[in-house]
């Protein structure tokens, strides 16, 4: 037989016989090889199942959106030991920025955290998921899943189960209201040091979040900016010029969720995982260890699933993921909520309040991918309790509870 390529059905003569190719058939269909998307693969085929990943991109890993900050102890979780081209620089301090210009440095080294190249781990992961026996199709967008099919660019496949790994794109056709938009430019310049992470709070510049640097090394690495209602270049525009001399290689402008995650992550035979399940931090809008952890777990419960037909397997996906996350996301989704209340001059206050002892406080705190603790650290709120109902009210308990 001859298949055609695209997977639409197509006729083939045998002899004097002519016969109908059926439209290829696989367990699952996961759109969008993010790294939720691309775990989920690498367990769903582990168990033995036929998973098919289709990018929409030219490449798996592109574009690059994320900052790339990540925890040794998160990869390790992931089961991902990161190659020489995947990491390129340990952090070992980070250094905020009030409005007026005041500076706390707090060192970062407790906290194993590294940047990675996006790129190379997420070719990492499709790798590890290929060698398991998924299958990868870059260059093939989804349309739709319909009659049990996945309508895709290259036709239509079969399945069973359809993974939703679209990223930020699914989850803003369901709900605009947690997106800020957000600028994120790779840059060549003097002024970066490696191994120094910037922070810049302005609320009147970056409402609601903040502008930020990140090494990849000595003179290069990504600097962004986000906010509520901004206009993201002109932001980012402002920021560079204010910073100094730079060479720009490559832009991204993308909107970031940061409203948690969403109410369902399984809608009858779609499964959602990764950025379109809400599953990035709302603190910072990263998310490879949660939604990394996402896609594992829904891997994990499909395969029971479709050994089993049991559909509490497929409802355990979010129940395991809200018991190791939902906790510090709600208090996260507080945090920020009180955090975006803030004007310049009371972040300015607060800044003033923080104490040598308490930066060093702080940087005790071990778990980067947990860090309700070192936000309340940040705020003084323990230390100095009065000041914090000052501005937060009696809702500031929520946060140390």
């Amino acid at each position: 037989f001859f298949q055609a390529e695209d997977g639409i059905r197509d006729h083939c003569v045998t002899g004097v016989q002519t016969c109908a190719l059926p439209i290829l058939n696989y367990d699952v269909i996961i759109a969008g090889a993010s790294v939720a998307g691309l775990f989920c693969a690498r367990e769903i085929a582990k168990s033995g199942h036929s998973v098919l990943v289709l990018e929409e991109d030219f490449e798996v890993g592109t574009p690059e959106h994320c900052g790339g900050l990540v925890s040794t102890s998160g990869l390790q979780d992931l089961g991902i030991v990161p190659s020489t081209k995947t990491s390129e620089s340990p952090i070992q301090k980070a250094r905020l920025t009030s409005p007026s210009g005041k500076t706390l440095e707090i060192s970062a080294e407790k906290q194993n955290v590294s940047v990675i190249n996006r790129r190379e781990l997420d070719k990492q992961i499709a790798h590890q998921a290929q060698k398991n026996g998924a299958e990868i199709r870059v260059k093939t967008s989804f349309k739709e899943f319909k009659d049990g099919a996945a309508v895709t660019s290259a036709g239509s496949f079969e399945c069973k189960i359809l993974v939703d790994a679209r990223g930020i794109a699914s989850i803003i056709n369901r709900d605009r209201t947690g997106t800020l938009q957000s600028a994120q430019y790779e840059i060549y310049a003097d002024w970066i040091q490696k191994g120094l992470v910037e922070v810049n709070f302005d609320m009147q510049k970056y409402p609601g979040f903040f502008a930020w640097v990140i090494p990849a090394g000595n003179g290069i690495g990504k600097v962004g900016v986000a906010g509520k209602g901004i206009n993201a270049v002109s932001a980012i525009e402002k920021y560079l010029e204010q910073k100094g001399k730079h060479s720009i290689i490559r832009k991204v402008f993308a909107p970031i969720w940061v409203n948690g995650p969403i109410k369902n992550f399984v809608e009858d035979k779609t499964v959602i995982v990764g950025d379109a399940a809400g599953q990035a931090k709302p603190t910072t809008a990263g998310g490879i260890y949660s939604c990394g952890v996402g896609g594992i777990l829904a891997g994990r419960s499909i395969s029971e699933y479709l050994s089993t037909k049991n559909p509490e397997s497929l409802e355990s996906y979010q129940k395991l993921w809200m018991k190791k996350f939902g906790n510090e996301f709600e208090k996260q989704v507080f945090a920020r909520k009180m955090l975006e209340r803030l004007d310049n001059s009371t972040i300015d206050k607060i800044f003033s309040t923080i104490t040598p002892e308490m930066l060093r406080d702080i940087a005790a705190t071990e778990d980067f991918d947990f860090h309700t603790t070192a936000i309340v650290k940040m705020l003084g709120l323990r230390g100095s309790i009065k000041i914090a109902q000052s501005i937060f009210g009696g809702e500031i308990r929520k946060l140390l509870n």
